[in-house]
C-alpha cells in the first residue's frame, strides 16, 4: 500500500510541475536570449505590413478602412489580382513599385475563411510529399509560388529592368501569404536568370506570421533572404501540426493546440531535429514581445532576432492571445511602435549615454548566418550545408561552375596535406636527437587540436575536418 501511494505521489507531483510548466510558459521565453533589432534591419517590417494590408482594400484612392493609414501612393500599384482572376491558384495579391525605397513589392494577402480555394491550397499536401532543393516544402505553397512566379515573372522581370537593375526584390505575405511568399523568394534565388539575372543580395521575403512551410536545413539556408514577424504568443509558427489536419480536425482550435502541446511534450529534441519532413517557419526570426508574465496589458514592445536551429519555436504557447497575435492589424501596429521605440532609443544614444549598458550586436548580421548553418551542420540536421550556396539545387538540374570546383579542389589540397603541410607535421611532432634521430616531441604530441566549429578533437594536423574547422592547440 506504502508503495502504490508512493508511486501515485511521484505521478502526481510529476503532471503538476509538468501542467505549471507549461501553464506558466509565455511567448517571450522563446527568445529570451536573443539579440535586440537594429533600427536598418527593421525598419522596413512596418511598411510591408501596411502594404498586406492594402492588399484587402478594392479601391486604394477611396479605402474602405482609411484609419489603418496605408502611406503608400495609389499610383505606384502596378497590378492587382483579385480571387476571380487567380481562380484559386493562389491568394489576392498587388505589385507595387516603391520608388522612395527603391523596391519592387509583390504583397499577397493571408486566408480567407470564406474561401474555399485557400483550404484547398493547404489541405494539398502530406509529410513527405514535396521535396525541393535537397529539403522538404508544403506541396500546395509550392505550387502557388510556381504559378505566380509563371504569371509575374516577366512583369517583375520588366519593373527591374526599366529601373536601372538597381530596385530590390521584395515578397511580402501573411499568415497561408507568407508561405508563399517564403517559397516564392526561394525559387528565385534558384532561378535568378527568370528575372533578369538579379542578385541574391537584392532579393528579400518578410513573412508575417509565417506558416511552417519549409525543413529545418531551408529554413536555416535561407535565412540570409527570408524574415519572419512574430507577434509574441502566435499559435501558427509555434505548431508542428500539419496546417491541413487543423482544418480536418473535429475539435476546436484551442483543444486541437492542447493536444498537440501534449503530445510534443513526449517528442525528444533530438528526434525532431532528425525528421527531415517536419516543416518550420522560415528564414531569421524577427520576435515581437509586449507582453510579461503576471502583468497585466501591453507594454512599449521590443524585437528581437536571431536565426535558431535548435529550439526554433517548437513549444506552444497556452494563451488568450495565441490566436488574436495571428492578426495582420495586430502585428503592423505593434511593429510600429517597436519601430518608435528604436528610434527613440537611437536619438537618446546620440546625445547622452545610455542608463543601463548592454551588449551590442558583435557579429554581423552575415556572421550570424554562417554561424546558424554550421550549427545546423553540427547537429546532423539532414541536408543541412556549410554555406548558404554550398551545394547547387538539385530540383533543376544545375551543376556546380568550373571556378567553383577548382576552388574546392584548392581547398581541399590545402585542407588535406600536400607535402609541404607532412614536412611542417614532422617538424612539429619530432625533434632530431643527440644520435641524430628523429624522436618524438611530446610537448607537442600531447596537446590535441580542436574544432571551433564542431568540437570535436583532432589529435595531429593530419586529420583535417573538410573546410568548415578551425583549431586551437590544447
Amino acid at each position: 500500500m506504502s508503495l502504490c501511494c508512493g508511486v501515485e505521489s511521484v505521478v502526481i507531483l510529476g503532471f503538476g510541475r509538468w501542467a505549471w510548466k507549461r501553464c506558466t510558459y509565455i511567448g517571450a521565453n522563446d527568445s529570451a536570449n536573443w539579440t535586440l533589432a537594429t533600427l536598418g534591419e527593421f525598419e522596413p517590417i512596418p511598411r510591408m505590413c501596411r502594404l498586406v494590408l492594402a492588399v484587402y482594400e478594392p479601391d486604394l484612392n477611396s479605402p474602405l478602412f482609411p484609419q489603418h493609414g496605408y502611406r503608400l501612393n495609389p499610383d505606384w500599384v502596378i497590378k492587382r489580382v483579385t480571387y476571380e482572376q487567380t481562380q484559386g491558384r493562389a491568394p489576392p495579391y498587388i505589385i507595387y513599385i516603391d520608388h522612395d525605397h527603391k523596391e519592387i513589392v509583390l504583397a499577397i494577402r493571408g486566408l480567407n475563411l470564406y474561401k474555399e480555394s485557400d483550404y484547398k491550397t493547404l489541405l494539398d499536401n502530406r509529410l513527405g510529399m514535396q521535396m525541393f532543393d535537397g529539403g522538404f516544402v508544403h506541396h500546395g505553397l509550392l505550387k502557388s509560388a510556381v504559378w505566380l512566379l509563371k504569371e509575374e515573372g516577366e512583369i517583375l522581370k520588366r519593373l527591374w529592368e526599366e529601373n536601372g537593375k538597381v530596385y530590390g526584390m521584395v515578397f511580402a505575405g501573411h499568415s497561408l501569404g507568407s508561405g508563399v511568399a517564403a517559397l516564392l523568394a526561394v525559387i528565385v534565388v534558384n532561378h535568378r536568370d527568370t528575372l533578369g539575372g538579379i542578385p541574391r543580395e537584392k532579393i528579400r521575403c518578410y513573412a508575417m506570421a509565417p506558416a511552417r512551410c519549409m525543413s529545418l536545413n531551408l529554413a536555416v539556408k535561407y535565412a540570409d533572404v527570408i524574415h519572419s514577424i512574430i507577434l509574441q504568443d502566435d499559435f501558427l509558427p509555434r505548431t508542428a501540426t500539419p496546417l491541413e489536419d487543423i482544418f480536418k480536425s473535429i475539435f476546436c482550435l484551442p483543444c486541437l493546440l492542447f493536444l498537440v502541446c501534449l503530445r510534443d511534450t513526449f517528442i525528444p529534441e533530438g528526434r525532431k531535429l532528425r525528421d527531415q519532413r517536419r516543416l518550420y517557419a522560415p528564414g531569421r526570426m524577427y520576435h515581437i514581445v509586449e507582453r510579461k508574465f503576471c502583468r497585466c496589458g501591453r507594454f512599449t514592445p521590443e524585437v528581437r532576432t536571431a536565426i535558431p536551429v535548435d529550439g526554433r519555436f517548437e513549444h506552444i504557447v497556452l494563451s488568450c492571445n495565441a490566436t488574436s497575435d495571428h492578426g495582420i492589424i495586430w502585428i503592423e501596429r505593434e511593429s510600429q511602435k517597436a519601430l518608435e521605440k528604436i528610434k527613440e532609443i537611437n536619438s537618446e544614444t546620440i546625445t547622452t549615454p545610455p542608463g543601463v549598458q548592454k551588449f551590442e550586436r558583435m557579429q554581423t548580421i552575415e556572421q550570424e548566418h554562417r554561424d546558424a548553418l554550421e550549427r545546423a551542420v553540427s547537429l546532423n540536421i539532414p541536408h543541412a550545408v556549410a554555406t548558404a550556396d554550398a551545394e547547387p539545387c538539385m530540383d533543376n538540374g544545375t551543376v556546380p561552375s568550373q571556378s567553383e570546383g577548382d576552388q574546392a579542389s584548392k581547398t581541399k589540397s590545402a585542407s588535406g596535406g600536400g607535402k609541404t603541410n607532412w614536412d611542417e607535421l614532422v617538424n612539429k611532432l619530432f625533434k632530431k636527437g643527440e644520435s641524430g634521430h628523429l624522436v618524438l616531441n611530446r610537448d607537442n604530441a600531447i596537446k590535441p587540436l580542436v574544432c571551433c566549429n564542431c568540437a570535436r578533437k583532432w589529435r595531429t594536423d593530419a586529420e583535417l575536418h573538410p573546410t568548415l574547422c578551425r583549431f586551437i592547440i590544447l
